[in-house]
């Protein structure tokens, strides 16, 4: 068995722990060598690069709804942290960096969040999801992924039925971070808008590209190991000529694993066991 954190036996020390993690975090941040984006400019950039857009509330988590209604004025305040942001060349994006000022904006409100592999209710509770439309969007730019946390255990449904898998980025203040690093010579921007459904990311650019970036799944099934259930999926990335709208380059980036914990329709297919899995 697995030894206890003293915040688990304790749970009346988490503010002090969480506290302690963020002022280490943001320290080391500061003399790291990096430059990091935090300049929010009103005047757009005139290319759009990227616009994708994800359904903000889940009717199939199972939980009182009136969490989903909360997250969704969680993702609202925490995007004016963030929108119009320019990530100029030579500068890193930290999703926890910016986040950090959402008090300017409102006060958070309790949404689901897994902790230790359960969901439970916390104040901010939510933020992942405008995390993942982030990397999401990030992956179908030039812009390097210098960090990025994948969710261990997929605790509710997807409420986009087409949205993609593993192209998640789950943060944690202190613990875990979504950052970006501009290695170009051209300046990318963060727009972030809403409407009654849906939440939506543009990036844009100070120069047109003649090349567009598809995010796809190859390879996706479910398998059964030691009675858990598992997702598998294969994140590839195919690069299109715009002009002649043909395919110039097709890779894999990476190989994604989750343990699934909630229940799967009778009708999908799971392997017995997955031999060999790649991380």
């Amino acid at each position: 068995m697995a030894r206890k954190r003293l915040t688990e036996i304790f749970p009346f020390l988490i503010p002090i722990r969480t506290w302690q993690r963020n002022l280490f975090y943001f320290i080391k941040m500061r003399f790291d060598g990096n430059k990091y984006a935090k300049i929010l400019a009103e005047e757009l950039l005139p290319y759009e690069i990227v616009m994708e857009k994800t359904k903000m509330i889940n009717e199939d988590s199972g939980y009182d709804i009136q969490y989903q209604i909360n997250k969704v004025d969680n993702l609202k305040i925490t995007s004016k942290t963030m929108n119009k942001l320019i990530i100029h060349p030579g500068e890193t994006f930290s999703f926890c960096l910016l986040a950090k000022n959402y008090k300017k904006y409102g006060k958070y409100k309790d949404g689901l969040v897994l902790i230790n592999n359960k969901i439970v209710a916390k104040n901010g509770g939510g933020l992942c999801q405008l995390s993942n439309i982030l990397y999401y969007s990030f992956l179908q730019t030039p812009l390097t992924i210098v960090e990025r946390h994948g969710h261990h255990v997929k605790s509710l449904p997807n409420s986009d039925k087409d949205a993609l898998e593993g192209v998640d980025a789950t943060v944690s203040s202190g613990w875990l971070d979504l950052k970006v690093k501009n290695e170009t010579q051209n300046n990318y921007q963060i727009i972030l808008d809403f409407d009654d459904t849906y939440m939506y990311a543009k990036i844009l650019c100070d120069k047109d590209s003649s090349v567009k970036a598809t995010i796809l799944n190859e390879n996706f099934h479910y398998f059964k190991k030691d009675n858990k259930i598992y997702e598998s999926v294969d994140v590839c990335k195919e690069i299109t000529d715009k002009e002649e709208r043909k395919v110039i380059e097709k890779k894999k980036l990476y190989s994604e694993v989750v343990e699934v914990t909630y229940k799967l329709p009778s009708n999908v297919k799971i392997e017995e066991e997955e031999a060999n899995e790649e991380n």
